[in-house]
């Protein structure tokens, strides 16, 4: 399946294209962001990082891989990416499914929990997912946060090396059940 367009009130959640690689260079090249990610995300980040990650998702894409991978765009905006969402949804979950990042500037606006909510409905109402996983660093308050109000439950940690010096990861299910119950 092919990934859709999807849009909530302020943004607008597009398929990733090579043309988003510039403005994702100038907005992940934050060690406020790469910090909180796992240490494969190279740091320093390369000159060239957004384009070569950027023609590696597309290739998957096209080469038939089961993997979504949107771009957020504020509606009215000028077009550019200000943040992602990458979902992969596969069924042992072993590696947590769903990760996202968002432009520093756009920080505690909610955009990111409106993102999410629109990804969830996608997993469940279009894929018809009963569960998926999803992780972020136990430093991590913000994604803590945005798991929290999207209907993920806590199942435990999980060892992963990050930027930021930490090895220990949140480890969080979220349920069909749950989240077509509780829907934010």
């Amino acid at each position: 399946m092919q990934t859709p367009q999807l849009e909530t009130e302020r943004l607008i959640l597009r398929p990733l294209a090579l043309s988003d690689a510039p403005a994702i260079q100038r907005h992940f090249d934050n060690w406020n962001i790469i910090r909180q990610l796992a240490a494969l995300v190279p740091w320093p980040y390369p000159a060239d990082g957004a384009d070569t990650f950027v023609r590696s998702q597309l290739g998957k894409i096209s080469a038939g891989e089961e993997l979504h991978h949107w771009v957020l765009v504020l509606k009215g905006g000028d077009g550019e990416a200000i943040g992602n969402i990458h979902f992969r949804p596969c069924a042992d979950g072993t590696k947590g499914n769903r990760s996202f990042w968002l432009a520093e500037p756009y920080w505690g606006r909610g955009l990111m929990t409106e993102a999410t909510t629109a990804m969830n409905d996608f997993a469940f109402l279009t894929l018809g997912l009963d569960h998926f996983y999803v992780c972020n660093a136990a430093t991590n308050e913000a994604s803590r946060r945005v798991k929290q109000k999207t209907g993920a439950e806590f199942v435990g940690f999980i060892e992963l090396a990050h930027h930021g010096g930490q090895s220990k990861s949140e480890k969080w299910i979220v349920r069909r059940e749950t989240w077509l119950r509780d829907r934010v």
